[in-house]
């Protein structure tokens, strides 16, 4: 807004709407320009289809793959165990970060706890999840809620850490209960902070299941490029890699715009 109350240039939907198409864009020509690059690759190296396909090749593949239901499949596997492990993760992750953060007992006892385990890769877990679990969903979704997990509980507690002391006193002045305590400060408060880590934690959370369909299960993005891999079939491996690509990209929109919608309200800007 100016001096006058009016809305700027950059403000206006006009604005944002060309911001956006130009974003869009400059997307779909950075893509182009790949798959060009890969096309002059592919026919510069003299590589065999099997070895180094060309985009017409995976084209027929990719479409091949949905005909038969085999791409929906996995896609889809591997989509339900990161949304278990994902949800249980948020779901334990949040309560416990806000709990650290807003009591130095229960911090100073948990916290050496959590940073002697936080730094342990989530694929180190891969043999005692096997055993602990066997074959099928439950290892996965144990690798992708240990990924997911710390970060969340982290980063929770730095954000109740960091939210303003005085306004948890103009809340003890109002004699706020514990529970509107909650709901009507802290929670708005670190919203923000939560989404950001929502935000990279998705991300690492796509990354473990993929390295854990590779092991653990017969099905799932990861399962179906390490048989294709196994079958020569090095178009159906580019095919998976496209597709964890773009869902990848797909999760990452959609937390940006959480954290953008949630930033605007407390006035401040997500990148």
């Amino acid at each position: 807004m100016d001096d006058d109350g009016k809305p700027t240039l950059k403000e206006t939907p006009l604005y944002e709407r060309e911001t956006g198409n130009r974003f869009v864009r400059s997307g779909l020509l950075s893509f182009l320009s790949i798959v060009v690059i890969w096309e002059l690759l592919a026919r510069a190296s003299g590589w065999s289809v099997h070895v180094f396909p060309d985009p017409w090749a995976v084209i027929l593949s990719f479409i091949e793959l949905l005909r038969d239901g085999t791409l929906v499949r996995h896609t889809v596997a591997s989509l339900y165990r990161v949304t278990v492990g994902f949800y249980l993760a948020v779901l334990l992750g949040v309560p416990l970060g806000i709990c650290l953060g807003r009591n130095l007992t229960a911090r100073s006892f948990l916290n050496p706890v959590i940073h002697f385990l936080r730094p342990i890769s989530p694929l180190a877990w891969i043999p005692l999840a096997m055993l602990w679990f066997g074959i099928g969903d439950p290892p996965a979704i144990f690798l992708i809620f240990l990924a997911s997990f710390f970060p969340m509980v982290v980063g929770t507690t730095i954000a109740v850490q960091n939210i303003n002391p005085t306004f948890f006193q103009v809340a003890a002045n109002f004699r706020f209960s514990r529970r509107e305590t909650l709901t009507r400060l802290i929670l708005p408060a670190i919203m923000p902070e939560v989404i950001t880590a929502l935000r990279m934690t998705v991300t690492i959370a796509w990354l473990v299941v993929v390295a854990a369909e590779m092991i653990a299960v017969q099905s799932g993005l990861g399962y179906l490029i390490l048989d294709a891999r196994n079958a020569l079939r090095m178009d159906f491996v580019m095919n998976g890699m496209i597709v964890i690509g773009l869902i990848g990209l797909m999760l990452d929109g959609i937390m940006k715009r959480l954290g953008q919608v949630e930033s605007s309200q407390w006035g401040r800007h997500e990148r």
